[in-house]
């Protein structure tokens, strides 16, 4: 290694003090040196997902915000409404890194003939931290990206398309043959409209609104159902009849909606059953949440029988549970189709500095569908 530039860069860090305040500041930190298995990063690229804001802003009251400034750049600081900081409990008085995942440059690497070889190559990475100058990182959390490859393209490999993904490969292990989907017109969304379009599976998107709608149509999405028309509820049945998706992911997790999208599978279930049962239809229902878009209670009407379940769905373990084979697969198909299926889009590009900025923080934090930010280290 013949450069030290890297043994030291800005980070952003998260700390949540026992006493109720939300603090994110920019601290000077070290970066490990690689062991024999792993390479040095520099980061070009960052994306904010849903994920990342739990961590990075949590139930922060954003307008009790605060600005100041220490040696490194400015500081933000905001308050936590006294009910809420028991969930925090766990990490109180701990600074914390922040960011899922991100792109950059190996900038230098261990002494496995595998690690030198991606000297000066461009990465995707996945591994925490990432909003910062510099991070190191094993093998297997960085994924080689072609020759050419922009830091906003390679920014997002990981969460949206392994997770877009996954939900067919859920599907088909559990025996399903049709998906249904909330908060459809995301990034992460729009990437599965492709991919099932390109895979023949059946997919209801559900939306908020026309424009929402137009953009899955657009895309060639079939199946949109809009939860804010009075016909919500008789379209989603109609298009669970049409599909056979009895497999729903939810990106809201509160309120009415998971237990809505199992009342309309039970109904759809019934409009095809030759026999009344007093428990119910015998097609199993299963809604996954996996976002938290609205952080209220689930709430649930149970009026679709005894065969159904609800439960949370999370990447990490899914890839876990399949296994580095399987993974691996899944893994080369976002790198073949990174411009195409899993092409994400930026509402705008943000430094470091900017992203303690209060209205920034606002804007990012109002988790919009459509929406996404990309910070550049």
């Amino acid at each position: 290694m013949t450069t030290t530039a890297w043994q030291s860069g800005l980070q952003l860090r998260s700390l949540v003090t026992s006493g109720g305040e939300l603090q994110l500041s920019l601290e000077q930190v070290d970066t490990p040196a690689p062991a024999d298995g792993e390479v040095v990063v520099q980061v070009q690229a960052s994306p904010i997902n849903p994920s990342d804001l739990g961590l990075l802003i949590g139930p922060a009251d954003l307008s009790t915000a605060r600005v100041g400034a220490n040696a490194n750049g400015p500081t933000f600081t905001a308050d936590i409404p006294k009910h809420l900081m028991r969930m925090m409990a766990a990490r109180a008085d701990e600074s914390m890194p922040v960011g899922n995942e991100g792109c950059g440059v190996v900038v230098a690497a261990g002494a496995s003939p595998e690690a030198q070889a991606l000297l000066g190559k461009t990465v995707a990475c996945l591994g925490g931290a990432m909003y910062g100058q510099f991070r190191t990182l094993p093998l297997a959390s960085v994924m080689l990206l072609p020759d050419g490859t922009a830091p906003a393209d390679g920014a997002s490999c990981f969460v949206n398309p392994l997770t877009a993904l996954s939900f067919p490969e859920t599907m088909k292990r559990e025996g399903f043959t049709g998906l249904i989907h909330t908060a459809a017109a995301s990034n992460l969304g729009q990437m599965l409209v492709k991919i099932c379009l390109k895979d023949g599976i059946p997919l209801v998107n559900i939306v908020r609104n026309d424009e929402q709608a137009a953009i899955l149509r657009a895309l060639g999405a079939t199946h949109i159902v809009d939860s804010s028309k009075p016909t919500f509820l008789e379209d989603l049945t109609q298009a669970i009849v049409e599909t056979g998706a009895y497999l729903a992911f939810d990106a809201i997790g509160g309120g009415k909606l998971s237990g809505q999208i199992l009342n309309c599978m039970e109904v759809a279930a019934n409009k095809t059953a030759k026999v009344y049962s007093r428990y119910g239809s015998t097609q199993m229902k299963q809604v996954y949440v996996y976002g938290g878009l609205d952080t209220g209670p689930t709430e649930l009407n149970r009026a679709f029988g005894m065969m159904w379940g609800l439960g949370g769905w999370l990447l990490t373990p899914f890839l876990m549970k399949i296994g580095p084979v399987e993974t691996q697969k899944l893994r080369d198909r976002v790198v073949a189709e990174l411009k195409t299926t899993f092409a994400s889009h930026y509402t705008a590009e943000i430094t470091l500095a900017e992203a303690l900025d209060p209205e920034v923080i606002r804007t990012y934090n109002r988790k919009a569908t459509g929406e996404k930010y990309l910070i550049t280290p």
